[in-house]
């Protein structure tokens, strides 16, 4: 039976680059392949910064979405680019 994989949330809110990326690949570290994080970030500089980041890792970005007025979520899947 195949373990559903709930999402990990990062809620970065508030903080501005470079420590949305520097707290995103720290989160990721702690993770497996396959898992999913969920970034919560409310500074258009970190919309960019954060998939460059993670993509560099060799993690795959499956979406950015804008969730509230501000406030943009990045999922990302560990291990998978």
């Amino acid at each position: 039976m195949k373990k559903e994989n709930t999402p990990r949330t990062l809620d970065l809110t508030g903080q501005i680059c470079p420590w949305p990326v520097i707290f995103t690949l720290k989160e990721i570290k702690k993770m497996t392949d396959g898992e999913i994080l969920d970034v919560l970030v409310d500074h258009m500089p970190s919309t960019l910064n954060v998939p460059a980041a993670v993509s560099k890792e060799g993690h795959q970005v499956e979406s950015t979405t804008r969730v509230d007025q501000g406030i943009y979520r990045i999922t990302v899947r560990i291990g998978t680019s």
